[in-house]
C-alpha cells in the first residue's frame, strides 16, 4: 500500500509540474526558427578567413567568421599574433531592434549592442575596469575591396572623448 501511494504522489507531481510548464510555455512566445529579415543579416560583409594587418601592414593576427545555428549568429574566431585569443558570437536580437556582440578571451569579456551607422556595423558597450568605468565602442566598415577595417576606441569620460586601441584591416585569406 505504501507504495502505492507513493507513486500516485510521484504521478501526480509530475502531471502538475507537466501542467504548469505547459502554461509557462503557452505564455512564453516561441523564440524565431530562423533569420530571414535583412536586418539579421547586415553583419554577414564579416563573415571569412581573414588575415588582420595594423595601419602599417604588420599581421596583427588571424580571424575566422563564421555563420552559424541557422545562418542567426555571425561567431568570431581570433588567434592574435602576440598569443591573444578570443570569440564572439553577434546576433540581432529583434525586441530590442539592435545587434549584440558577446566577447570572450583569454584577456577579458565585452557586452556590446548596436547596429549600421551608414556602411558600419558600430557596437559599443559599458564595463568596470581597474580604474573605473570604460566604455568600448568597435566600428567595422566593408571596404570597395571585400576587406573590413575594424576601428576599436575606448572611452573613461562617458563618451565625451575616446583613444583609439585598435585598428584593424581584415584581408582575405588566399583560396
Amino acid at each position: 500500500m505504501t507504495r502505492l501511494v507513493l507513486v500516485l504522489v510521484l504521478a501526480a507531481g509530475a502531471l502538475l509540474a507537466l501542467s504548469l510548464a505547459a502554461r509557462v510555455c503557452a505564455q512564453t512566445p516561441a523564440p524565431s526558427r530562423g533569420c530571414t529579415t535583412d536586418v539579421a543579416h547586415q553583419f554577414d560583409f564579416w563573415v571569412g578567413d581573414w588575415n588582420v594587418y595594423d595601419p602599417h601592414g604588420v599581421l596583427e593576427g588571424t580571424n575566422t567568421v563564421t555563420l552559424e545555428y541557422g545562418t542567426c549568429v555571425v561567431h568570431e574566431h581570433w588567434n592574435g599574433v602576440a598569443g591573444d585569443q578570443g570569440e564572439s558570437l553577434n546576433f540581432f536580437y529583434h525586441p530590442t531592434g539592435k545587434w549584440h556582440q558577446t566577447w570572450v578571451s583569454n584577456g577579458g569579456f565585452l557586452f556590446l549592442d548596436g547596429g549600421m551607422v551608414g556602411k558600419a556595423m558600430v557596437l559599443t558597450g559599458t564595463r568596470t575596469a581597474k580604474a573605473g568605468k570604460r566604455m568600448d565602442r568597435i566600428s567595422y566598415t566593408p571596404g570597395p575591396d571585400g576587406s573590413v577595417r575594424q576601428v576599436w576606441d575606448v572611452s573613461t569620460d562617458g563618451g565625451k572623448t575616446w583613444t583609439n586601441t585598435f585598428d584593424g584591416n581584415y584581408v582575405r585569406k588566399p583560396g
